[in-house]
């Protein structure tokens, strides 16, 4: 695998959320800075380090609502 990719979410109460897509790895932080730094953990903690991805892609997710 060369790629993992995070979908980043903003959490309601605080914070933001972190989930891979195609893995079961899930994490969250107070601030994008440390939510990179716990994701970087979470992979290395997840995969070998013969099988761990080379990049780490984060894709933010946002919703936007606009009244007609």
């Amino acid at each position: 695998m060369n790629e993992i990719i995070f979908l980043i979410e903003e959490d309601p109460e605080s914070g933001y959320v972190a989930r891979a897509i195609g893995e079961s790895i899930f994490t969250q932080a107070d601030t994008i800075e440390s939510l990179r730094d716990v994701i970087r953990d979470a992979v290395k903690c997840h995969f070998e380090e013969s099988d761990r991805p080379k990049l780490i892609r984060l894709h933010f997710v946002r919703d936007e609502v606009i009244a007609s």
